[in-house]
């Protein structure tokens, strides 16, 4: 789920707290309201940035949220962007679609200050079994 190596990179200025997440514990951000907008500019990799109203669909839960639900981590010295599903599914920034977006659909989206773009694949819902 987080980087294996590197050099620790600067933190967000915000306190955290820590919270359990599957067999450790991660630290995350209180970000005050007033002040998501900011963290979400700086932090959003792709083009356009959404607003903080905006509805994404997270494709690990497979289920819409608002953009201004967004979570802060920090694992293995970075900072991580992620949905409010998180904690239960595991959903990073990468794993945010339109609101419209269908699960089985191709999705390519330009990085921020790069003519490169990332191309997302959803194979479709997850195969549920007994």
């Amino acid at each position: 789920m987080f980087r294996e190596n590197g050099p620790a990179l600067p933190r967000l200025r915000y306190p955290t707290r820590t919270v359990r997440s599957g067999a450790g514990e991660v630290e995350e951000y209180i970000i005050p309201e007033e002040e998501k907008g900011l963290v979400l500019d700086v932090m959003y990799p792709f083009e356009p940035v959404p607003r903080l109203t905006e509805t994404m669909f997270d494709l690990h839960e497979e289920k819409p949220f608002r953009v201004g639900e967004f979570r802060v981590v920090r694992g293995n010295a970075m900072d991580y962007l992620v949905s409010p599903y998180f904690f239960s599914s595991g959903g990073t920034v990468v794993d945010w679609m339109p609101a419209d977006f269908k699960p089985g659909q191709t999705l390519a989206r330009r990085i921020r200050g790069s003519e490169a773009s990332v191309l997302t694949v959803s194979l479709g819902p997850r195969q549920t079994g007994h």
